[in-house]
């Protein structure tokens, strides 16, 4: 089995393309699988959906969540679909298992007084303020994840037409800049960066005190860092400013689908957990104004 699972993993890097987040979370999950089976002897190539069944029970009963449980089952069943294709076995033992229901969380959300109190924070007299400043903004502008954010590269910002080349894997969304992210990124791109960066061959576009590409825990440092400054109660992570750019656009009446597009949802479904909180008003006229309100 060890030898299959060496050979998935690199089918999903080379072939599949996939980002070093997802191919760890696969990795995890995989191997968490075949620590199992190990321990309770069973025949990986011999399993069938009730060996599934139980194995997703066992996950449960060590107090796995719905939404970790749903996702080891895909993990594996990805697994078995790569060995069927390559003819290692001839049926898929999760086919038919369902996954268990997985509750859609609310969203945690600033109000746009909340955002502009966190944005303030940051103060353009040094150059960590400087890239501090631009990174908040650019955070809240664009809506992308922390991944991606680490993961842009100088080259994936065009300040002349005001956007920014989002890549995860395979796939790339060009997202609008608005003003204000503009100016704190040009501000910082054109006097802090330069100064940041030890090397010139630096492609990274955030980059830490030492001239490195900035972490995911650099980011989250800083995000709680200005949190505290701003005295701001809510528990404020780079995923709540996420949430707050997909939640303020819908209040201001842009459309689910575009909004769909910068966030990189592959589902609309995604994104319309964002519905839930479009301007109360709206629900005022609707029931002054529908005749079976």
């Amino acid at each position: 089995m060890e030898k299959q699972i060496k050979l998935f993993l690199d089918f999903l890097q080379n072939e599949k393309k996939l980002s070093d987040n997802t191919l760890q979370s696969y990795k995890r999950d995989i191997l968490q699988f075949e620590e199992y089976i190990e321990k309770n002897r069973i025949n990986y190539t011999k399993m069938n959906q009730e060996d599934i069944k139980t194995y997703l029970s066992h996950l449960q009963e060590i107090g796995k969540k719905s939404s970790t449980i749903s996702r080891n089952l895909a993990s594996i069943r990805s697994f078995y679909q790569f060995l069927i294709r390559n003819r290692k076995i001839k049926h898929d033992p999760t086919d038919e298992v369902q996954s268990p229901k997985v509750e859609k969380r609310i969203p945690s959300v600033l109000t746009s007084q909340e955002v502009e109190l966190l944005l303030e924070q940051p103060k353009d007299v040094d150059l960590k303020g400087t890239r501090d400043k631009a990174m908040l903004e650019f955070a809240y502008a664009t809506g992308m994840r922390v991944t991606e954010i680490i993961s842009l590269n100088i080259d994936d910002i065009n300040l002349q037409e005001g956007f920014v080349i989002c890549k995860t894997g395979p796939k790339q969304r060009n997202i609008p800049l608005g003003s204000l992210s503009l100016k704190a990124l040009q501000e910082y791109i054109e006097s802090a960066r330069p100064i940041l960066i030890k090397n010139e061959k630096e492609k990274a576009l955030f980059v830490n005190v030492n001239g490195k590409r900035l972490t995911r825990q650099g980011f989250w440092k800083i995000v709680k860092y200005y949190k505290e400054q701003a005295h701001i109660t809510k528990d404020i992570t780079p995923h709540v400013l996420r949430h707050s750019f997909a939640t303020h656009l819908l209040q201001n009446g842009a459309d689910l689908k575009a909004i769909q597009t910068m966030l990189g949802h592959s589902d609309i479904s995604s994104t319309q957990v964002y519905m839930q909180f479009q301007d109360s008003g709206l629900k005022d006229v609707y029931q002054k104004a529908h005749p079976r309100a």
